[in-house]
C-alpha cells in the first residue's frame, strides 16, 4: 500500500464507480490533491455486482443529461485511459402488458423528442422483430430506445480510477475510514486505520456505508439496503453480444445478454431489506447473501413467461447483492447541511452505472465552483429532513420504494409507508371533514376533501379521476364564495438581528428595507442568476422578519440562509415551522368572513395588499397577511399552535352562510396555474432565473441595491432568455394533463409542460410551460406570440393558447380591488 498522506485537498471515501467517477472528474477540473479511500478493493462494495444497464431516458430532463453524458464518457474512456469498460450500445426495448403501461410508454416516447433522444413506439410483432426469443401474443406494444447500452462496473470503475491517478490523485485500497474530522462546522479530514488525513473536502461515496459515514460526521445520509436478486444462465442459442436490453416492468423483470446467456433481474412487488444502515457487516468484499429462490420466485416466472426458453435453460449463477435504496427513490447529492465541506453522493437505486459519470461531473463542479452547476434540486441532499434518517421509517420506506421501481408511474402518486408522522394541530378535523391526505415532508396535507358519505380514496389514472370533481367543488367556491385552507407545512422561519435586514437585501431579489407590517413576495437567487428559492419575507419587527417558503424546501432554505450571509453579520435564523398553523381563508367573501370574528378592519384601505399585523379573531390574536398563492382576496392566518383547533373551528362556524368549505392542495394548484403564478422547483429551477421566468418584476433592478445574483440578472435580460415560462390554455376540455407533456410550436418540439391541472374557471385544462427555439437557442418575445402550440398528450395532439399573461384576472384587478374581475 502507498503511505498514507498527512493532508489532500480532498478525501474521497469509497472506491466504488461513484467515488472514482469523482475523483476522475475533480483531476479533470484541475483538483490533483485527490487521496480517494477504499476500505477493501475497488468496486468490491456493490459496484461489482451491479447488473451494468446504461439507459438514457429518465423521468427528468436534468437526470436525462446526467445519463447522456455518462455515454459520452463511457465511449471514449478505453481511449483515454488503454482500460476497456465493456460499454456497449445494443438498445433498449421496454414492453407493455397492459393499456395503462402503454400510456406511459407513449409519454415516455413525447419525453425523449422533448430530450432530443431518439425512440420509437413499437407494435408488438415489431418488439419480437427486435427480440426474438419474445413471447408478444399479450402484449400492447413497446418503445426502442436506440442509444441505451450497457457497461462492465467492474472494468469501468477500473478505467475512471487510472484516469484519476493518471492526473495526480492517490488511490488506496485497504484503508478503512473510522470518523470524519470536522472544526467549527467544517470538515477538516479523517481519521483511518492507517492514520489521519487533514482536508478541506470530505466526499462521501461509500455507498450502502454513507448513512454509518455520514454519522460520523454528524450528518444525516437517507438510505437503507434492501437484497437485490438477479441470475445468470447457461449458453442460450440466439443470444448475442448485441442483443438488445428488455425491461418487462408489468412483470417486474430487466433482460440483459451475459457471456451467451441471459442475466435475469428485477424489482419485486414486496422489497426485502437488509440490516440497518448502521450495521453493515465489515468486511463485505466482494460478497453476497444467501440465496433466496423463494422470494425470487415471482420474478422467475414472470420471466419464463416473457422468455419461453428460459424454462429449459439452466442456471449458471444466482446472486443476492444487497444495494442502497433512498426513501423517494432518487439519488443523494450534494453539500450536507450539517457540515461545510462534506459531500454525498450516495443512494443510486440500481441506477448508479447510468448515472455515474454524470453525477460524478455534477458533484465535482459543485465542489470546485462552489455551487451545482445544473438543477439537481430533485436528488440534492437537502430536499431530506433529519426525519428521513430514521432507521425505523427507512426500513419501511424501502420496502414500498423499491417495489415500486417498475409500477406504472402514476401522477400525483403518494407513497404510504412511515405515515402518518407530522400532523397539523387540526388534523382530526381535516379528516372528519372528508380530506383526502398526501404527504409533503413528512407533513401529512389534505389534497382534496370528498364529499359527505363518499370515502376519500386515492384514484390513480391517466385519465380524469373521480377526485377532480371534488376539487372543481372546492375551486369554484374559492372564486365565489370563501374556502379555508390548512397550509400549516408551510415552512417558516424567523430571521433575526441588528443586521437581518442586511443579510435578506444581499439574498432577495425584491427589495425589502419595506415598513413594519408589510409582506415582499421576492425570490432567492445564486450567483448565476437562477433560482434557489421563492418566497415570502414579512417584516415584523425592526429587526426581525417572518419568512415563508414551501413545505419541502425547510433544510435547503435554512441552509441557505445560513451559507450565503454575509460574512460578521449579527443575525439569527430560527424554524419556526412546528410553532405555527397557517390557515388560507380565501375567496370573495373572506372578508365578511374574518371580520365576523373580528373587530378589525379588513377593508381595502386600512388592510391593502401586502400589509400583515396581528389581529384579533374570536379568542384568540394571530398574525393575518393578505396576500393569495390563488389570485383571489384572501388572508394567510399565521396561528400559535395551541390556539389553531379553536380558530380552525370558529372559521367553520362563523361562515356556514357564506358558503365556506375546506379545499386542498389540488385546488390550489389549479388556481393557481388559472393565475400564472410559478412554483418552486418545477417553473422556478437552478436552471431559470426571473427574465426566463418573467419575474423581473420582483428584482429591485431600478435601485442601486445589490443583491446576489443581480449582475447575472441584468447579463440574461440584456442578451434576452434561452426560454420562457409561458401559461396555456388546452382548447379540448377533454384532455386531462398531468405535467410533462412535450409542446411542439408548429409542429417541432418546443420544450415541456411543467406543471397542469384542471381550472374549473377556465373550464378547461390549464399549465404552465418552459419553451424555447432549439434553432437558435433563444426564445423572443416574438417567437412565443407568432407560433402555433399543441401538446403532446400520450401520442394524441391538442392545441393550446399560449400567452406570457395569466389566463385569469390579468390585470389582477381582483387583487388590488379585493372583489371581483
Amino acid at each position: 500500500m502507498t503511505a498514507l498522506p498527512d493532508r489532500a485537498r480532498v478525501v474521497v471515501i469509497g472506491g466504488g464507480v461513484i467515488g472514482c467517477s469523482v475523483a476522475y472528474h475533480l483531476t479533470q477540473l484541475g483538483w490533483t490533491d485527490v487521496v480517494l479511500l477504499e476500505q477493501g478493493s475497488l468496486s468490491c462494495g456493490t459496484t461489482w455486482h451491479a447488473a451494468g444497464l446504461v439507459g438514457q431516458l429518465r423521468a427528468t430532463e436534468a437526470s436525462t443529461r446526467l445519463v447522456q453524458y455518462s455515454t459520452e464518457l463511457y465511449s471514449r474512456l478505453e481511449a483515454e485511459t488503454g482500460l476497456g469498460t465493456g460499454y456497449r450500445v445494443c438498445g433498449g426495448l421496454t414492453v407493455a402488458r397492459t393499456p395503462e403501461r402503454m400510456v406511459a410508454l407513449r409519454r415516455t416516447a413525447a419525453s425523449a423528442a422533448a430530450y432530443d433522444l431518439e425512440c420509437e413506439l413499437l407494435t408488438a410483432r415489431e418488439a419480437r422483430e427486435r427480440y426474438p426469443l419474445l413471447r408478444d401474443d399479450d402484449l400492447v406494444g413497446a418503445i426502442w430506445l436506440p442509444g441505451d447500452g450497457r457497461a462492465n462496473p467492474t472494468d469501468l470503475t477500473q478505467a475512471l480510477a487510472k484516469g484519476a491517478r493518471m492526473r495526480g490523485a492517490r488511490i488506496l485500497e485497504r484503508v478503512r475510514v473510522t470518523d470524519v474530522l470536522t472544526v467549527d462546522g467544517r470538515a477538516a479530514g479523517v481519521r483511518t486505520s492507517e492514520g489521519d488525513i487533514e482536508s478541506e473536502v470530505v466526499v462521501n461515496c461509500a455507498g450502502q456505508w454513507a448513512y454509518a459515514v455520514g454519522a460520523m460526521a454528524g450528518v444525516s445520509v437517507p438510505l437503507h439496503s434492501a437484497e437485490h436478486f438477479y441470475v445468470v444462465t447457461d449458453q442460450i442459442d440466439g443470444v448475442h453480444r448485441d442483443l438488445p436490453i428488455l425491461r418487462d416492468p408489468d412483470g417486474y423483470t430487466y433482460v440483459k445478454e451475459e457471456v451467451g446467456g441471459l442475466l435475469v433481474g428485477g424489482f419485486e412487488p414486496q422489497a426485502k431489506p437488509w440490516v440497518s444502515p448502521d450495521r453493515i457487516p465489515h468486511p463485505f468484499e466482494f460478497s453476497l447473501l444467501d440465496e433466496d429462490w423463494e422470494h425470487f420466485e415471482i420474478l422467475m416466472e414472470s420471466a419464463i413467461h416473457r422468455l419461453p426458453v428460459l424454462a429449459e435453460t439452466g442456471i449458471r449463477k444466482f446472486y443476492n447483492g444487497p444495494e442502497s435504496f433512498t426513501p423517494d427513490n432518487q439519488f443523494i447529492i450534494g453539500e450536507a447541511p450539517e457540515v461545510r465541506g462534506f459531500f454525498v453522493a450516495a443512494g443510486f437505486n440500481s441506477v448508479g452505472i447510468a448515472s455515474a459519470g454524470g453525477a460524478g461531473r455534477a458533484l465535482a463542479e459543485w465542489i470546485v465552483e462552489g455551487g451545482p452547476t445544473m438543477d439537481l434540486i430533485g436528488a440534492d441532499i437537502r430536499r431530506f429532513s433529519p426525519l428521513s434518517g430514521n432507521q425505523a421509517w427507512l426500513r419501511d420506506r424501502v420496502v414500498e420504494v423499491l417495489g415500486l421501481h417498475y409500477a406504472v408511474p402514476w401522477p400525483n402518486r403518494e407513497l404510504e409507508t412511515g405515515r402518518p408522522l407530522r400532523r397539523s394541530p387540526v388534523h382530526e378535523a381535516l379528516v372528519s371533514q372528508g380530506a383526502l391526505l398526501g404527504s409533503r415532508n413528512h407533513w401529512e396535507r389534505a389534497n382534496v376533501f370528498s364529499p359527505r358519505g363518499v370515502s376519500p380514496r386515492l384514484e390513480y389514472s391517466w385519465d380524469r379521476p373521480s377526485w377532480v370533481d371534488w376539487c372543481v367543488a372546492e375551486q369554484v367556491a374559492t372564486r365565489e364564495a370563501v374556502a379555508v385552507f390548512d397550509q400549516t407545512s408551510f415552512s417558516k422561519y424567523l430571521v433575526a438581528g441588528p443586521d437581518a435586514e442586511r443579510v435578506l437585501q444581499w439574498l432577495c431579489t425584491a427589495d425589502v428595507d419595506v415598513p413594519i407590517g408589510r409582506a415582499v413576495y421576492t425570490g432567492w437567487l445564486n450567483a448565476r442568476g437562477t433560482y434557489e428559492a421563492d418566497v415570502t419575507v414579512t417584516r415584523v419587527g425592526p429587526c426581525e422578519y417572518l419568512v415563508v417558503s414551501s413545505a419541502a424546501t425547510t433544510d435547503r432554505d435554512v441552509d441557505w440562509l445560513r451559507r450565503q450571509a454575509p460574512p460578521g453579520c449579527a443575525v439569527t435564523v430560527t424554524d419556526v415551522t412546528s410553532a405555527l398553523a397557517v390557515f388560507g381563508v380565501m375567496g370573495p367573501r373572506s372578508r365578511d368572513l374574518l371580520s365576523r370574528l373580528s373587530a378589525d378592519d379588513f377593508g381595502d384601505e386600512a388592510f391593502a395588499f401586502g400589509t400583515s399585523r396581528e389581529v384579533r379573531l374570536g379568542m384568540a390574536t394571530v398574525r393575518a397577511t393578505r396576500i393569495t398563492y390563488v389570485g383571489e382576496l384572501g388572508w394567510e392566518l399565521y396561528v400559535p399552535a395551541d390556539l389553531a383547533v379553536g380558530v380552525y373551528a370558529d372559521l367553520f362556524r362563523a361562515g356556514t352562510d357564506l358558503g365556506v368549505v375546506p379545499a386542498g392542495y389540488y385546488a390550489i394548484e389549479a388556481l393557481r396555474l388559472e393565475k400564472g403564478y410559478r412554483a418552486f422547483a418545477r417553473e422556478l429551477t437552478t436552471e431559470t432565473g426571473p427574465v426566463e421566468a418573467g419575474l423581473t418584476f420582483a428584482c429591485k433592478l431600478r435601485t442601486g441595491i445589490d443583491f446576489l445574483g443581480r449582475s447575472a440578472v441584468e447579463q440574461a435580460r440584456a442578451r434576452g432568455p434561452r426560454r420562457r415560462i409561458v401559461s396555456f390554455v388546452v382548447d379540448d376540455p377533454a384532455a386531462y394533463l398531468w405535467g410533462g407533456e412535450l409542446v411542439l410550436r408548429d409542429g417541432v418540439p418546443a420544450g415541456q409542460v411543467t406543471s397542469a391541472a384542471w381550472g374549473a374557471t377556465l373550464g378547461t385544462g390549464v399549465g404552465l410551460a418552459i419553451l424555447g427555439d432549439r434553432a437558435t437557442g433563444t426564445a423572443t418575445l416574438d417567437w412565443v406570440r407568432e407560433g402555433s402550440y399543441e401538446v403532446d398528450l400520450a401520442g394524441s395532439r391538442f392545441a393550446v393558447e399560449v400567452g406570457l399573461r395569466p389566463p385569469f384576472d390579468p390585470d389582477g384587478r381582483k387583487l388590488s380591488r379585493g372583489g371581483s374581475a
